[in-house]
């Protein structure tokens, strides 16, 4: 499958892919309003980078005890539940007088929900397109999330400037409620991928069988911690500069979707292979310019220049798929993105932390050299990887 007009004939991937669209756009909005709330009550970039970002931090709380849920539960209650869950979450946060502690409660269990979303429509996707459309539909669905994203917090920073953020929340709770039913009534009801009972031991379980494999454990190390440090530079876009925060994360999502393009759609699979460590350095290299404290246009330049090495997510997924049994497929792709999204949040903790002993243009600087170092060291490690232990598929 290499064609956009063969993916949008599968069955169920129009509805699935506008449910997520949904969802997207809600997230950007609502994230956009409560850091800027929190930013505003506080005069913190600590708590508002962790407002933001902080759903991730409980991702490997979820990854660790929930995980198993991912190949047990029905595709669609799931899907639509999580989207339903966060609906209430953003509504709930919404709540003039609300306070703080209760607001990243409630921020604490989005990240519990959404811990399960990554791997439940990861593997889903695995199974409503053929082996060869992975790749492309993994790329279309980032690709969306980016011009959503684009969109999302351009309007949401808009909305900002004429609305107050608790209406912005609003906003967003009635779009993750949409989501819920486009992917209720546009999924088919589907079994669970895998027989038995969520279970703490299951999660376990698996988990250690997909670490057990050091091609597998590479592949996971470079999904979560170049990229996660350098969301940890974008969690301080607010307190960098509060009045072109929008504008950059616009750009840090249009140089992710062009990322995305050139990886899914024209890239040779061949080349694919090749394409990681460059586009993971090329993640941090732009941040190393804000130790100079660039204004706009420069910054916003940087930032999208640099969002391109996103793209190498792709190639990293296709990897892991590779080297992963089918009946895992769900649960693997959920501890790639519950460890990738926990890593996140982690570097939005200690970016924030750093940019309030320093300040935000150090802190970003500091993250930046930070992925590069990992990044090399990575680079390093894949080179003494035997190439028959990196087509492996079993738990060796």
């Amino acid at each position: 499958m290499r064609s956009y007009r063969e993916l949008f004939r599968t069955r169920e991937f129009t509805p699935f892919f506008l449910g997520s669209a949904a969802q997207g756009a809600a997230l950007t909005i609502g994230g956009l309003a409560l850091a800027t709330l929190v930013y505003r009550a506080t005069d913190s970039p600590l708590l508002s980078a962790v407002s933001m970002f902080g759903p991730q931090l409980a991702q490997m709380l979820g990854a660790t005890f929930l995980l198993s849920a991912a190949d047990r539960l029905p595709p669609r209650a799931a899907l639509s539940g999580i989207a339903l869950a966060f609906a209430v979450c953003a509504a709930v946060q919404a709540l003039p007088g609300l306070p703080l502690g209760a607001a990243f409660g409630v921020v604490f269990v989005q990240g519990l929900v959404s811990s399960l979303g990554g791997g439940v429509s990861g593997g889903l996707l695995n199974e409503i397109l053929p082996k060869g459309g992975f790749v492309l539909g993994r790329s279309v669905f980032n690709m969306v999330f980016g011009l959503v994203q684009i969109v999302g917090f351009a309007t949401g920073g808009a909305l900002l400037a004429v609305l107050s953020p608790r209406v912005c929340l609003l906003l967003a709770a009635a779009l993750y409620a949409l989501a819920s039913l486009v992917l209720r009534l546009g999924l088919t009801a589907r079994p669970p991928r895998a027989a038995g009972r969520p279970s703490v031991a299951e999660t376990w379980r698996t988990n250690a069988l997909l670490w057990s494999s050091r091609p597998r454990r590479l592949a996971y190390l470079g999904m979560w911690l170049p990229n996660g440090l350098i969301v940890g530079c974008e969690s301080l876009y607010v307190s960098y500069d509060p009045g072109a925060a929008g504008a950059l994360f616009a750009c840090a999502a249009l140089g992710m979707f062009a990322g995305d393009l050139t990886v899914g759609r024209l890239v040779p699979p061949a080349l694919r292979p090749r394409l990681p460590i460059p586009l993971l350095t090329l993640l941090a290299t732009p941040y190393l310019l804000f130790a100079l404290r660039p204004g706009l246009p420069w910054s916003a330049l940087a930032v999208c220049v640099a969002s391109v090495g996103f793209g190498a997510t792709l190639a990293q997924q296709e990897r892991l798929m590779a080297l992963t049994p089918d009946e895992l497929a769900g649960h693997a792709l959920g501890l790639r993105g519950a460890g990738m999204l926990a890593m996140q949040g982690v570097a939005a903790a200690v970016a924030g932390t750093v940019a309030q002993l320093t300040t935000p243009a150090t802190a970003m600087t500091c993250m930046a050299l930070a992925s590069l170092t990992i990044t090399l060291a990575l680079a390093t490690a894949h080179r003494r990887t035997p190439e028959s232990a990196a087509v492996t598929q079993g738990g060796g």
